[in-house]
């Protein structure tokens, strides 16, 4: 896949000198390039669709969630309640977060940035995650300024609003009406340091714009009335809306957090994206594909969104051990070519029966980036047995899924070596789009999309020192 390499790329020294001079990459390497990651039009276009999509599947899903928490029925008619979907999502998390969750104080909010990782494969995409959370927005808005004048107008983020200015529109629009001018601050944990640096960036850039935003630790910010506050300049700046980044499992380490989650109704206070577990838990994915929630879906998704879903996430499953009545099996993937009933029946699938991706869901350390995965064709049968076992030991207070590996394709793209010679590198491609949410005019809008390229002898696609980062943009 080309660029189209019609204008002459970023040289290697003025990248070198560029990447080294910023504290954004701080102990962070890869493969440089001399053009940004190329899309067809075709491709553009259905990835520019996709955000209403994904902003589609995350109003169901809290409408599935709410109903089975309340008992409520789920279908117009006829009755099904689902009390097991509440269930799964809440399993290990404290009460009050829950609760908290439910609450009328976040009823209804969303995400304000999704990013969905899309892989691409011989027969399209493949959508295999959904993060409300997610690092990379400063790394790729740096990345789209810097390949810009090599692109120009076929960038994909590019135009009159880039990356940085969409991020604060859509927190500035969580912030009350009546404050035009909102003071952000963006709470990084000590789990989530290693984005730190880029969050930082971000703030900067915002400030240089004429924007109220600063990074602190949750440390650093005092509780306030209804609100809170930050010392800026050693005066008391007190604070309109909270971007926290920080996944929910870090909770108990977040100083702030009992502070924030005891909130009145009334507080002036927006904290984005909102504390929803069920939002950050990976076993949506399996929910979607759930025989008895079919019906669900299809009532309560647009038809489009539906259909482009169902085209896109792989079958997936919850690793849940339960006890069945002897002749009952398992909805599963099958063991030499017959139907299990226990999870652990899994241990014996050969080679070819394990093109199954292992994952832990949410709610806990191991959660993010590739910590617990596992791929089940690409590791020895005593490391597979390992890693069932762990999905079924740890299922009364973490779920697992499994969820069908889909292979990305192989690419080839220019890219330089540690001296500075380019060549063209042989892999595979994660994408990753970001979608900005403003809600109260259900607008959705993609601003940047970030390509991750492995060695295509990498069967798991993450950020590595032998992977090349880009932005997107459309061929000629």
């Amino acid at each position: 896949m080309s660029t189209g390499e019609a204008s002459q790329g970023l040289a290697f020294e003025d990248l070198r000198t560029t990447f080294e001079s910023q504290k954004l990459f701080e102990n962070k390497t890869w493969r440089w390039s001399p053009y940004a990651f190329g899309l067809t039009p075709e491709q553009g276009q259905f990835i520019e669709g996709l955000g209403m999509v994904c902003y589609d599947f995350y109003r169901a899903l809290e409408l599935l969630y709410l109903r089975s928490s309340q008992g409520k029925n789920l279908l117009r008619n006829r009755e099904f309640l689902a009390p097991w979907v509440a269930e799964y999502l809440n399993r290990g998390k404290p009460d009050a977060l829950v609760e908290y969750g439910v609450s009328e104080r976040v009823r209804g909010q969303m995400p304000p940035v999704i990013r969905p990782d899309l892989l691409i494969t011989e027969d399209g995409f493949a959508l295999t995650e959904l993060d409300s959370v997610p690092g990379g927005i400063g790394l790729t808005a740096f990345l789209n300024a810097l390949y810009e004048p090599v692109h120009g107008d076929r960038l994909l983020g590019s135009g009159l609003e880039d990356m940085i200015d969409a991020f604060y529109r859509v927190l500035a629009s969580r912030a009350p009406a009546s404050v035009p001018v909102p003071y952000i601050v963006i709470l990084v944990s000590d789990e989530a340091a290693t984005y730190r640096p880029e969050m930082e960036w971000l703030a900067k850039a915002l400030r240089n714009r004429g924007r109220r935003v600063h990074v602190f630790h949750p440390d650093d910010v005092m509780p306030l009335g209804d609100s809170i506050c930050v010392g800026i300049d050693g005066d008391p700046q007190a604070v309109d809306v909270v971007y926290r980044f920080w996944e929910l499992f870090d909770l108990s380490n977040v100083s702030i957090a009992d502070y924030l989650i005891g909130q009145k109704a009334t507080s002036p206070l927006a904290v984005v994206p909102p504390m929803r577990t069920f939002q950050e838990e990976k076993l949506s994915m399996a929910l979607f594909h759930h025989r008895m929630l079919e019906d669900f879906w299809r009532e309560h998704l647009p038809k489009r969104s539906h259909a482009i879903l169902k085209q896109l996430i792989p079958y997936t499953w919850v690793v849940d051990p339960v006890e069945l009545p002897p002749n009952a099996v398992l909805d599963a993937p099958f063991v030499n070519g017959k139907p299990i009933s226990r999870w652990e029946q899994l241990v014996d699938a050969g080679k070819k029966e394990r093109n199954l991706i292992l994952k832990i869901s949410g709610f806990h350390e191991s959660a993010w980036g590739a910590r617990s995965v596992t791929l089940g064709s690409d590791c020895s049968r005593e490391e597979w047995e390992e890693a069932i076992w762990r999905a079924v030991n740890m299922a009364s207070t973490s779920l697992h899924i499994l969820q069908i590996y889909e292979k990305p394709k192989r690419v080839s793209h220019p890219v330089y070596d540690a001296k500075g010679t380019q060549y063209s590198m042989q892999g595979r491609v994660r994408l990753c789009p970001y979608y900005f949410v403003e809600e109260r005019s259900q607008r959705v809008d993609l601003k940047g999309i970030l390509a991750t390229i492995c060695p295509a002898d990498k069967k798991i696609i993450h950020g590595m020192k032998d992977a090349s980062l880009l932005p997107c943009t459309l061929m000629e």
